[in-house]
C-alpha cells in the first residue's frame, strides 16, 4: 500500500441512541479506489458523511495529509462528493455549477469550464437548469464539477443507482475514463457486484456499523472469509457447519457429509456454495452405508419451483439429505446455454458439490 493519506481513527456515531458506527477505522493511500459494501443501514453513507464533513461523529477523528479535519466544515476540506441525487445547485445552470468548483482568475475559470463542458460531451447544454436536464446529463454534470476542482478525495455514495442499465453502463465507462489520470483517493458506496468488479482496489464489507472484511475484490468474491461477505458477494446458499475433522464437515441444513482434500478451517460455522457452480446429477450413483446417494458431495434435491428470466432460468430446490432442514431451500441458476440439457433430461435427482467451489465460512 502506498503512503497512507486519509485516515478514520475509532470513529463512531449513534443516532437516536442507536450506534451506527462501531470503532471504525481505516487507512487510504495516494491512488487507491475503494469501495465499501453492506446491507441497507449499515453505516456505509454514514461513513462517507463523516468524511465528507456532514456529520460530526461523536467519537474517534477524520485525518487527511496529517491533518485532523474532524471539526473542520465540508467547504474547507480537500473532498467532494457525488450523492444518489447529484446535488446539484438548482438555480445555477450546468457552466455555473462547474465553475463554482474552480479556483482562480475569471479567465482561467473560464478556460476550465469550458474544459469540462467539452471532457463530459456538455457543450449544448451548458445554458441549461439541472430540472432541464436527464438523469445521465445530471450526473456527467456533478462528475465534470468535481473533476474541475480535482480534489484530494472523491467521495460517490451510489452515483448510478438512478440510472436505467444502458446509461448505468455507459456512465460507468465514462467514469472510468475520467478518472484514468486522477492520482486521489476515491471511496464508492456501492450494491452493484459490477462496480465493484470494475473499480474497486479494495473492498470494505460492512456490516452493523464495523468492518467485517476487507482485501481486493477479486479475493473475496473467490474466497470469502465470512458469511456476511458471500452473502453480498452473491452467494444464495448457505447451511450450518459441524466439523467432523480435517477433512469432513457435516452441512446440517442440506442433510450430507462433505469431504474435502483441503483442510476445513477449525472456526467453521457455515457452509456456503454459490447458485451458478452447482453440478447437476442425473443418475444415482452406488447406496452407501448410512443412506449417502454414493456420489460424494452430492445433495439429494427435489424441485419446488422454476422462475424463468430473459437469460437465465432459476430453478428453487428442497434438500433432501438426511436430516436436512425442512426450511432450507437452495438456488441453482442456469444460463441460457445450458436450458436444453435440462429440458431434454428433466429435473435432476443430485446436485453435486465441486470441492474448489465449496465456501468455508465463519
Amino acid at each position: 500500500m502506498t503512503d497512507t493519506i486519509l485516515s478514520l481513527e475509532n470513529i463512531e456515531k449513534s443516532f437516536d441512541g442507536e450506534k451506527i458506527l462501531k470503532n471504525i477505522s481505516l487507512d487510504i493511500g495516494r491512488g487507491e479506489f475503494i469501495t465499501l459494501l453492506g446491507s441497507s443501514g449499515c453505516g456505509k453513507t454514514t461513513t462517507i458523511r463523516i468524511i465528507a464533513g456532514l456529520e460530526t461523529p461523536d467519537g474517534g477523528k477524520v485525518v487527511l495529509n496529517g491533518k485532523d479535519i474532524t471539526a473542520l466544515a465540508p467547504e474547507k476540506r480537500d473532498v467532494n462528493t457525488v450523492f444518489q441525487n447529484y446535488a446539484l445547485f438548482p438555480t445555477m445552470t450546468v457552466a455555473g455549477n462547474i465553475a463554482c468548483a474552480i479556483r482562480g482568475s475569471r479567465a482561467e475559470r473560464e478556460e476550465r469550464v469550458s474544459e469540462m463542458l467539452s471532457r463530459f460531451r456538455l457543450g449544448g447544454l451548458s445554458r441549461r437548469y439541472p430540472a432541464e436536464l436527464s438523469g445521465g446529463q445530471q450526473q456527467r454534470v456533478a462528475l465534470a464539477r468535481i473533476m474541475a476542482y480535482r480534489p484530494e478525495l472523491i467521495l460517490l455514495d451510489e452515483p448510478f443507482s438512478a440510472l436505467d442499465v444502458y446509461l448505468k453502463d455507459q456512465m460507468q465507462a465514462e467514469l472510468s475514463e475520467q478518472l484514468a489520470d486522477y492520482d486521489g483517493m476515491v471511496i464508492l458506496v456501492s450494491h452493484s457486484r459490477d462496480e465493484i468488479y470494475r473499480f474497486s482496489s479494495e473492498l470494505l464489507i460492512v456490516e452493523n456499523g464495523r468492518i467485517e472484511e476487507h482485501g481486493g475484490p477479486r479475493e473475496l468474491f473467490q474466497a470469502p472469509g465470512r458469511r456476511v461477505t458471500a452473502r453480498l458477494t452473491g452467494c444464495k446458499n448457505f447451511s450450518r457447519a459441524e466439523r467432523c475433522g480435517a477433512h469432513a464437515v457435516r452441512a446440517l441444513d442440506w442433510g450430507i457429509m462433505i469431504r474435502t482434500e483441503r483442510e476445513i478451517p477449525e472456526d467453521i460455522r457455515f457452509i456456503g456454495y454459490r447458485a451458478h457452480d452447482f453440478l447437476p446429477v442425473w443418475e444415482e450413483g452406488q447406496e452407501q452405508e448410512g443412506g449417502g446417494c454414493g456420489i460424494e458431495n452430492a445433495i439429494p434435491v427435489g424441485l419446488k419451483n422454476i422462475a424463468e428470466l430473459p437469460f437465465e432460468r432459476n430453478y428453487y430446490f428442497r434438500p433432501l439429505g438426511e436430516g436436512a432442514s425442512s426450511d432450507a431451500l437452495l438456488s441453482c441458476f442456469l444460463q441460457r446455454e445450458k436450458w436444453k440439457e435440462f429440458d431434454e433430461r428433466g429435473i435432476p435427482r443430485f446436485l453435486k458439490l465441486a470441492e474448489e467451489k465449496i465456501l468455508f465460512l465463519r
